[in-house]
């Protein structure tokens, strides 16, 4: 079997005609015919139901289209990061990612895949969870570091867990609640809450919901930010509290302290998305790099 074995099937496929899928290809019809019938001899199984003037997909050849394609896409890529490669130009892999929960494994593996690959260039883009699945789907970006959103959300992308991160309630220093070593949800009901904006972050929304019995028992929203610099300096300004990610202690250090909640709901799980049939060879390679630097954070 060669790639051009594929090609040609590919395109029959895709025309549902031997004829115009020859003349797309440049190619005579019978010589189109023999090379489709060689690769069903050599793979066992028919690709195609063939009738006088059509010819459509068995079961088996609609499983093997899609399969195709991918192995298509990834040798067009391959030679296009070789090419790059000899040519001195400089391969890109674009990334979204939500800083917050990446912070403990995302960093040093940057600083890891730069010193491995530095013939590819990583364009980083700090996106809701809503634009970095849009991003994966659209073809914009190759891979999305977030937290696992919902199943229904994740309909044509692979996840990859990464590791887990418990929520926590954050308040400033000064706060009088930073004096406890843990609190319950019913003891933040006269609390002023900062949080996430609703239309970008509606897991989030969600998480406050079930750890708070509903909006009702839920302490009043007064501020909604669209990042987490946004509610650490509200948490720094004001006399108020939020439901933040145990990894923001990497980033704030002393200045917000962030203290246990009694029977709090699940961890959030903190992974990578991706599409499976666009994995380019530098996404696979990042990929990589990444597990090892979650593994040993």
């Amino acid at each position: 079997m060669e790639l051009r074995h594929l090609r040609y099937f590919v395109a029959v496929a895709k025309e549902e005609n031997v004829s115009r899928a020859a003349l797309k290809l440049h190619v005579s019809q019978p010589a189109l015919s023999r090379q489709i019938r060689d690769l069903e001899d050599e793979i066992g199984f028919l690709l195609l139901e063939r009738s006088a003037k059509s010819v459509r997909l068995t079961e088996a050849g609609r499983t093997f289209l899609v399969e195709s394609q991918a192995v298509l896409r990834r040798a067009d890529e391959a030679v296009k990061a070789a090419r790059a490669v000899a040519s001195g130009q400089r391969e890109e892999l674009n990334v979204g990612y939500a800083p917050m929960p990446t912070v403990r494994f995302l960093p040093p593996a940057l600083r890891a895949f730069r010193k491995q690959f530095a013939g590819v260039r990583v364009k980083l883009y700090d996106l809701s969870p809503e634009e970095m699945l849009t991003g994966l789907h659209e073809g914009r970006l190759q891979l999305a570091f977030l937290v696992r959103p919902t199943r229904a959300m994740l309909r044509g992308l692979h996840f990859e867990e990464f590791g887990l991160d418990h929520m926590r309630l954050a308040v400033g220093k000064s706060h009088p609640l930073a004096k406890l070593r843990s609190v319950s949800a019913k003891q933040l009901k006269n609390q002023l809450l900062v949080a996430y904006s609703r239309k970008e972050y509606p897991e989030y929304h969600a998480y406050l919901e079930v750890l708070f019995g509903g909006d009702k028992a839920r302490p009043p929203i007064v501020e909604e930010h669209d990042d987490g610099v946004g509610l650490v300096t509200a948490l720094e300004t004001v006399s108020s509290v939020a439901i933040l990610p145990q990894s923001l202690q990497f980033t704030t250090g002393a200045r917000i302290k962030l203290i246990p909640i009694v029977l709090s709901p699940s961890p959030l799980v903190v992974g990578v998305a991706w599409v499976p049939s666009r994995i380019t060879p530098a996404a696979e390679r990042f990929l990589q790099v990444t597990r090892d630097s979650a593994k040993g954070s």
